[in-house]
């Protein structure tokens, strides 16, 4: 898998599972060329979502909730994931 099909999963996981008015993954692999992680190939993303599909819920239970989605493509998809919440 090319991380434009890991990008799209991403989105298409989330979107399912919470329904975001706004989400947007941003591939940050370029970065990270020669870092241990990087070698498998597995990619870096930076995350950016609607905090209000997530029911005022803790930022602790959001990022929970958002591993429990994607939690089976970490490590072998996912390397890095950077969550940031939209308001």
């Amino acid at each position: 898998m090319n991380n434009t099909e890991r990008k799209q999963m991403i989105i298409a996981r989330l979107t399912d599972a919470f329904s975001p008015n706004y989400i947007e993954v941003i591939d940050q692999s370029h970065q990270h060329i020669g870092h241990q992680g990087a070698q498998s190939g597995a990619g870096h993303f930076d995350l950016i979502i609607d905090k209000s599909c997530f029911n005022e819920k803790s930022r602790l239970a959001i990022h929970k909730a958002i591993y429990s989605v994607l939690g089976d493509l970490i490590p072998d998809e996912i390397h890095a994931l950077s969550i940031q919440l939209r308001e």
